[in-house]
């Protein structure tokens, strides 16, 4: 039996500025938030507490997704830390409970960016084995997040860009978020079958497997929920996806390696955020944004307008 595909448009801005209260306040204030000591990831119960606070719930309500990508990013971004097995506020928690929430998440995605605690890829496209022999991914994932912040921060302001636009000028500004260290190391990396299902053939590897997915992972997960882009999805399991206004296009390899929901954005949007002081904006040279029409059938992923206090 086929199924029809519908579509889900989630506008992040204000959700991201009342679920920052909520985790700070209703759940790590109380105690309630519990990560793993090692890997400093949320445990499954803490998800599903996490998703019950989350202003118009996760993205999809069987798949934790901001609701994993919460504490994290609160470790990250020192507003919380592990005590006794419970995330507790910081000093800079506290203070951040009495700051403008637009310039708490923004420092949050800075933080994030330049962030240890997570390769994205590993947890995100898990039938793609191979992945913890040595020297095969890049090393640190800082680097290729790097690349994603970068062509996040060049992005129209306000406009909808599809997911094809997106890698198109990533690829066309050199933006490459490496996920194996060496084309040897492909080899190592498979589908299935170690010999047969390598992606170190020719016409295996496609950029739009490997580095769009880890592209579609970051902007997708994290983000989405601080509120830094708008996001259309597919409404339907085993689809692929689209991110944030933009189009994702997966090719039949990427159905088949990944198991996150982010595989299934759309587009996405780039929302307006009043800037952080100098030398502390998320976006690279701001500039006052332009409103693009949306054609039928062109979902796009775009940029915030640049606010007046750039």
């Amino acid at each position: 039996m086929g199924y029809i595909e519908t579509s889900r448009v989630r506008l992040t801005e204000h959700g991201a500025q009342a679920n920052l209260r909520a985790l700070l306040l209703q759940l790590c204030v109380a105690g309630r938030v519990r990560c793993g000591a090692k890997t400093l990831r949320p445990s499954a119960a803490t998800t599903a507490q996490v998703a019950t606070v989350l202003d118009g719930g996760d993205f999809y309500p069987d798949e934790p997704i901001a609701a994993f990508a919460w504490p994290l990013l609160l470790q990250a971004g020192s507003l919380a830390q592990l005590a006794a097995g419970k995330l507790a506020l910081t000093t800079r928690g506290q203070q951040a409970l009495t700051q403008p929430p637009h310039q708490v998440l923004a420092s949050l995605w800075q933080r994030w960016l330049s962030s240890t605690i997570l390769d994205e890829f590993s947890r995100d496209i898990e039938a793609i084995k191979g992945q913890r022999a040595a020297n095969v991914l890049s090393a640190r994932p800082e680097p290729r997040r790097a690349h994603v912040g970068a062509a996040l921060a060049v992005l129209p302001d306000d406009e909808w860009t599809t997911v094809d636009q997106l890698f198109t000028s990533m690829r066309k500004a050199g933006h490459n978020p490496a996920i194996a260290r060496s084309d040897r190391a492909l080899w190592k990396l498979y589908l299935e079958d170690p010999e047969y299902g390598s992606l170190g053939y020719d016409g295996h590897h496609a950029w739009e497997l490997l580095q769009g997915r880890y592209t579609l992972a970051v902007l997708f997960e994290y983000a989405a929920p601080l509120g830094l882009i708008d996001v259309d999805y597919v409404d339907a399991p085993g689809l692929p996806a689209q991110l944030g206004r933009r189009r994702a296009g997966a090719a039949q390899p990427l159905r088949r390696a990944t198991r996150d929901p982010a595989d299934r954005a759309r587009r996405l949007r780039h929302r307006p955020i009043p800037c952080l002081p100098a030398g502390h904006c998320p976006r690279t040279g701001c500039c006052r944004g332009r409103r693009g029409a949306e054609g039928p059938g062109q979902p796009r992923l775009g940029r915030p307008r640049r606010p007046a206090s750039c």
